[in-house]
């Protein structure tokens, strides 16, 4: 034992106060007007762009060595000030003790298979898993590094290449692929040199004064992506992670508001080149570079958060299922119900919904995970059309109803229901008036309900078997012509 404690008494706390700080530090808005998205050029890649956009709903899976004792995901070995440790432990000795999970992370129950079939169960159309988390450790066979899941005790499983068998499986169901990738990688020598402290999550030296150790990095980076994009089958999306390595002439207030120092110099990985290199080996590749606004940001993605308003720019919020990305012990999950409203809102605002769910050190999603996942996908049978292959539209809500429009003749209005507001016999709302002469139909049923529009207020009437056989629902969806 490195220690005389358990690891346990050290993370907990560390868990518990980075959910509390989650909202301060996430990158949790749509970017300024003034910082205007760039709608890629390439034909190829904007059909892809448009393809993605019509899945609507993805699961992130943040699944490292963090999940071996349950704690938050990487950012325990950052030193900054808002990350609290044991202050009977050294820095350094912390940094040794997390890296070194690696050799107790032998996931033997891991069955990808029964991910995608949770997935879809759930009514997923895309995965987003972490090849890579900013600690360094590889979750795929990479050749330029030793710390990888294919290199200690899981290294004979059958299935040791992770991302191999993660992608497979997923792709067997039909999913769109992502890949995650960690910009900045804290094991590498190239970015978090030994030879001097590790004071945040940066580099940690001055590249103008060692241009090669940095050149180093950047060859490094280029590697390891050729691999995931040369290796793996056929990739849809390349997620870039650790916006702050970047060129130092993009950041923006938003940067500066995550807290954390900005170098002198650019930390550059010359993204041109690499997205070249990438879509040689993936046509029509998908690249989010977050929050580095421009070409290589496909699609933006705020964190933990809805954006305020609609959006016709392509966007997708990124959410945990729980109060973390990874595993953590007894963690707090959100209801079916808190997810299929969060979905509602962030499609009739032109977004996609991407949730987090995190497998254990053992490799299994939780029963809890499987059933929330189960109870989301059974609302998404019955009102899918109402989500899928829609767009927003510009008057997205009114009171509490939101509304999604079809690529056809039809228009959705989607209403939450909760304790707090169960279905009643009525609804109504301002504009978007449906087509005179339509029918107004409750998705999963065959009834057509009674409906009027005066002075631009719409009011639908609910018969009593409506509201009996939709107590429980999450939401309704009524489909019309507009």
């Amino acid at each position: 034992m490195l220690f005389r404690f358990k690891p346990f008494q050290i993370v907990i706390f560390i868990t518990l106060i980075l959910g509390i700080c989650n909202n301060l530090f996430a990158q949790n808005t749509i970017h300024p007007a003034t910082l205007q998205y760039q709608y890629p050029d390439d034909p190829e890649v904007a059909r892809n762009l448009e393809n993605w956009r019509d899945q609507k709903f993805g699961i992130l899976i943040h699944w490292g060595i963090y999940a071996v004792p349950g704690i938050i995901e990487s950012w325990s070995i950052c030193s900054e000030d808002w990350i609290n440790r044991d202050s009977t432990i050294t820095y350094n000795d912390y940094k040794k003790w997390y890296w070194g999970l690696n050799k107790s992370f032998n996931p033997q129950k891991f069955d990808p298979e029964k991910w995608a079939v949770a997935a879809k169960s759930a009514g997923m159309k895309y995965v987003v898993f972490t090849t890579k988390h900013h600690d360094g450790f590889n979750m795929f066979d990479t050749q330029f590094s030793d710390y990888k899941i294919s290199k200690g005790p899981f290294e004979n499983n059958p299935k040791a290449d992770v991302a191999k068998y993660v992608f497979e499986a997923f792709r067997k169901e039909g999913f769109l692929i992502g890949a995650y990738f960690s910009k900045p990688d804290w094991h590498s020598q190239y970015f978090w040199w030994d030879k001097y402290a590790t004071p945040n999550r940066n580099v940690n030296y001055d590249i103008r004064k060692n241009p090669w150790r940095w050149n180093q990095f950047v060859q490094f980076t280029h590697n390891q992506i050729g691999e995931l994009t040369s290796n793996y089958g056929k990739i849809d999306i390349l997620w870039l992670d650790g916006g702050w390595v970047r060129p130092r002439n993009t950041v923006t207030q938003e940067v500066l508001d995550w807290g954390a120092p900005i170098p002198d110099f650019d930390q550059e990985i010359n993204m041109p080149l690499l997205a070249r290199k990438v879509r040689k080996n993936q046509p029509g590749l998908l690249i989010v570079d977050r929050t580095v606004h421009g070409e290589f940001e496909n699609y933006r993605t705020p964190e933990q958060a809805i954006p305020k308003d609609k959006s016709d720019d392509p966007w997708e919020s990124c959410i945990t299922l729980g109060g973390a990305w990874g595993y953590v012990p007894n963690d707090k999950f959100k209801s079916s119900e808190k997810v299929v409203h969060t979905l509602i809102e962030i499609v009739a605002k032109g977004g996609n919904l991407l949730l987090g769910v995190g497998p254990t050190a053992e490799g299994e999603f939780l029963p809890e995970q499987i059933s929330r996942l189960d109870e989301i996908g059974k609302w998404l049978n019955t009102n899918g059309e109402a989500i899928y292959n829609t767009r927003a539209i510009d008057n997205f809500k009114s009171g509490n109803v939101y509304f999604t429009r079809g690529k056809g003749k039809f228009a959705y209005a989607l209403l939450p229901i909760s304790k707090a507001e169960p279905l009643k016999n009525e609804l109504s709302w301002t504009g978007n008036s449906p087509k005179i002469g339509t029918e107004i139909t409750l998705l999963g049923s065959n009834e057509v309900l009674k409906w009027e529009t005066k002075n631009e207020i719409t009011k639908v009437f609910l018969s009593k078997e409506i509201l009996r056989n939709n107590e429980n629902s999450e939401a309704i969806a009524l489909r019309f012509e507009y």
